[in-house]
């Protein structure tokens, strides 16, 4: 009588797990793997496979941990989070956002996590690639390479006043969350709007300046429950106000904006202070709704958030506005750029469909969002030197 070779029992695992959904093949599963640790670096090195296996159909560490995040458990999160690692030391370079993506990983399994026992453990893993093999193609992203210092390096020749724009516009949000008044929240915001807006025009006339300006590219942003469809109009807002277009995956939780890099940037760091500020405001005033004898209600936040993404995205819009005749270089470079974005958003997505805004019925919570996203003036920024 033979012994099966760990490959072989890996094999017979996989074949028995992997393509069949059900309860009963996943415990068979686990079981075969559980008593036999010499299948662990066999069953490692397939994991690693699956991983690239993603990155092949488009997708990105954040993407398969936000998926994993939803779909299963804190044990499978800790597993992915490994496996990606582990799988990077096989990788070719594949650009900042992408790095950045490597550098925000969530900690392996802690020391105590030798405790869980074998079979619970081959069940995660089992459960876990059986969920990085159903993940479908997605529109690959290029991520650019870095043509200079990257994010916290120190400056290289060209990048000081870049790296001190994006300084004063990170410093300029995170006072915005800190602050207790939602009037001053909201003020230092639009100031940052306008400096993105700036800093986007003087990239945008350095770019036409140089031998080989740059092309558009795109990234992926999270936007999930609760309240996503709210939020994927604040991102398309912030996203249109910076001269980028986003795109919605509602069954993957997150939305592709298209864009130059440096507003791409812009973008995120906006979009992301926003959703703290519309939290905070949005607690504020359900607290003023409960103290007045009404309970807090989700169409209420929904149609708050709707209502604060509605009103601001017109704000930025006008923060982002460039006067018409102000500067004769900037507004065919700027126009040439918009055409760029839109050809590269319909190579990327030839077929999208609009979707309409569901669950905004609450009269109060659109009143309350209106407020939150009015209280500040929002100037134009001033002219160009």
């Amino acid at each position: 009588m033979s012994n099966t070779s760990p490959a072989g029992t890996v094999d017979r695992a996989f074949r028995t797990a992997l393509y069949d959904t059900g309860d009963a093949s996943l415990d068979s599963a686990a079981s075969l793997l559980a008593a036999d640790p010499a299948t662990d670096p066999e069953v490692g090195r397939r994991g690693r496979e699956f991983v690239a296996g993603a990155w092949r159909r488009g997708w990105q560490p954040a993407d398969v941990l936000r998926v994993v995040r939803r779909d299963l458990d804190d044990i499978h999160l800790r597993l992915a989070a490994d496996l990606i690692r582990d799988q990077a030391a096989d990788d070719g370079p594949r650009g900042p956002r992408w790095a950045a993506q490597l550098d925000d990983l969530p900690a392996g399994a802690p020391a105590g996590a030798a405790r869980v026992d074998r079979f619970a453990r081959a069940t995660a893993v089992l459960e876990l690639y059986r969920l990085l093999l159903r993940l479908p193609a997605l529109e690959p992203l290029d991520d650019p390479e870095p043509t200079g210092a990257a994010p916290g390096e120190p400056d290289g020749p060209g990048r000081g006043p870049r790296t001190r724009a994006l300084a004063r516009i990170r410093a300029l949000l995170a006072k915005a969350e800190a602050t207790g008044y939602p009037e001053e929240a909201e003020a230092l915001s639009a100031k940052a709007q306008e400096l993105m807006a700036r800093h986007s025009v003087d990239e945008a006339l350095l770019a036409a300046r140089a031998p080989a300006p740059g092309t558009p590219g795109a990234c992926r942003l999270g936007v999930e429950p609760p309240y996503e469809q709210a939020k994927a109009v604040l991102l398309d807002a912030v996203a249109a106000a910076n001269h980028c277009r986003a795109v919605w995956n509602e069954e993957f939780g997150f939305s592709t904006v298209v864009g130059f890099e440096t507003d791409l940037a812009a973008v995120e760091l906006l979009y992301t202070s926003l959703l703290v500020q519309a939290e905070t405001a949005m607690t504020r005033a359900e607290a003023a709704q409960r103290a007045g004898g009404r309970k807090r209600t989700k169409t209420f936040r929904q149609s708050f958030l709707a209502a604060y993404a509605h009103r601001v995205g017109s704000r930025l819009r006008a923060a982002a506005e460039v006067p018409a005749g102000e500067d004769r270089e900037l507004l065919p470079v700027l126009a040439s750029r918009e055409v760029a974005v839109t050809d590269h958003l319909a190579r990327m997505f030839p077929r999208t469909v609009s979707t309409r805004l569901r669950g905004v019925s609450d009269e109060a919570g659109w009143t309350e969002g209106i407020r939150a996203a009015d209280r500040a003036a929002v100037d134009r920024r001033p002219p160009l030197p």
